[in-house]
This record gives structure tokens, C-alpha cells and sequence, in this order.
């Protein structure tokens, strides 16, 4: 191992086909290249690691209903209750028990790439999943928390298998066929809710995209239809669009 060149030393650990055995050989090679490849080694390891411990910590609420006796859990959880702008989006999944995605958190810890990259393996491997979206006009005819709980109910209901348990993140769902728990800060939480809150916000982020090719001025594609101050000056200036929450104070002022 130690009379290969850097280079073919580096294509062994950019490909995987090296373990710790060999790399404690390689530590008595001075060769600053080699060490640089050690320490990367080591560094990529303990964030491994570390990756593994957050997803089997996340993991804990699923596991206690697996042992209480359920089969099927889903975690559910919302994207945009809090914009001036667009739909509320719920989306509720159902993942395998030996479901492994390291690094899956809160959507909005996690870069737009990492979220479209874990927004198809989500689609891909879960048991089942549901996204339900409740446009802006709806909202102003319920409540913005109504509104939330009806998207968080139909996209439950759009679930094959339905749930023998549900984790929701925050919200209180009352009359529901099976048991159900509301986890404060759940996408952080739960392996199942940071799943839906994934398939929530890209989907919900998608379609603030698609708005803002229509309404370009505000800026829509950036901020998601929250009252930036961008977002502000230009309600003022050009006032709402077809798609603004009128029952919300800011876009009810800017109406006047």
C-alpha cells in the first residue's frame, strides 16, 4: 500500500475500496499527500458518525410505536402557514422500517440541493405518501390554522396503507381513526415528520417558482411569498396579486 503513488492512493478512498486497516498502515507514510488523505478519511468518518447518531436519535419516536405494536407510522408536517403569498402545502409519509437516509432533517436545515435530492428518495422508498395543497383563497375563506389542519387532514387520508399511528409536527389533529401525537419542533424530532417536511417544502417551493415566472417583480422564487421587504415595497408599489392571503393584515392594508 505504501509504494502506490498519491494518485492511486487517492482513486482507492474517492472509491470506497479502503478501510481502517489500511489506513493505519498508511500512517507511518510521511508523504504530506497521504496524511492529507488520512485526515480527510478520518474527518468524512466522524461525520458519518455523527450523521448516524442524529438519524437513530431521530428515530426514537418510531421505534417506540414499532414496539408498542404499529406497523405503519406516518409523520406529517406543513410548509408556508407563515407567507403574505401562495398555497399552504401538508404532506404526510409512511417510511419502511429499515428506511436510512443520513442527514435527513428539518427541510429548512438543509440546502435546496440536498432537499431535491432527498425529496426523490423520499417519493422513491416510502411505503406511501400524500401532499395535499390549500390554495391562498381558501385560506382567506378558514384561517390560516384551519386551513393548515384541513391540508394536514387530506393528505393523512390520501395515505394506502392508512396509519396505525401518526406524528404531526405542533398541531393538534382531534378526531383521527387511529392514535396520534403533536411533537413540538417534530421536523427536528422524527425521521417520518422531517420526511414530510421535505416533500412539503419543495413542492410548496416549486410552486412559489411557477408564480414568480408570472409575477417576476416580487420576487417569489426567493422569498416564498414571506413579507420581505422587497416583498413589501413592491405590494406597495404594484399592490396584491391574484395569489396574496387578503386576510392577512399586511395584504389587507396594501389593498386599501
Amino acid at each position: 500500500m505504501k509504494n502506490k503513488s498519491i494518485a492511486a492512493l487517492k482513486q482507492l478512498f474517492v472509491s470506497g475500496d479502503i478501510n481502517d486497516n489500511y489506513v493505519n498502515e498508511l500512517k507511518s507514510d510521511e508523504r504530506k499527500g497521504v496524511q492529507a488523505l488520512i485526515k480527510s478519511y478520518e474527518s468524512k468518518k466522524r461525520k458519518e458518525l455523527e450523521l448516524n447518531k442524529k438519524f437513530i436519535n431521530m428515530s426514537n419516536y418510531e421505534q417506540k410505536g414499532y414496539q408498542n405494536g404499529c406497523n405503519h407510522i406516518a409523520g406529517i408536517d406543513e410548509a408556508g402557514r407563515g407567507p403574505l403569498a401562495g398555497p399552504v402545502v401538508a404532506a404526510a409519509v409512511i417510511l419502511p422500517r429499515d428506511f436510512k437516509l443520513l442527514g435527513l432533517d428539518d427541510s429548512k436545515q438543509l440546502n435546496e440541493a440536498t432537499r431535491n435530492k432527498f425529496f426523490d428518495i423520499i417519493k422513491r422508498d416510502a411505503v406511501s405518501y400524500g401532499i395535499s395543497i390549500i390554495s391562498n383563497q381558501k385560506i382567506d375563506a378558514l384561517n390560516i390554522f384551519e386551513a393548515t389542519k384541513l391540508a394536514m387532514r387530506d393528505c393523512l387520508n390520501q395515505l394506502d396503507p392508512q396509519p396505525d399511528h401518526v406524528l404531526i409536527d405542533a398541531v393538534q389533529l382531534d378526531r383521527l381513526s387511529c392514535t396520534h401525537e403533536a411533537i413540538t419542533k417534530g421536523d427536528q424530532k422524527s425521521i417520518s415528520i422531517a420526511a414530510a417536511s421535505i416533500l412539503a417544502k419543495v413542492t410548496r417551493d416549486r410552486i412559489m417558482k411557477d408564480i414568480h415566472s408570472k409575477f417576476p417583480a416580487y420576487d417569489f422564487s426567493s422569498n416564498m411569498g414571506y413579507g420581505t421587504k422587497h416583498h413589501m415595497d413592491m405590494l406597495s408599489q404594484h399592490g396584491i396579486t391574484p395569489y396574496h392571503r387578503r386576510s392577512f393584515a399586511p395584504v389587507r392594508n396594501a389593498a386599501k
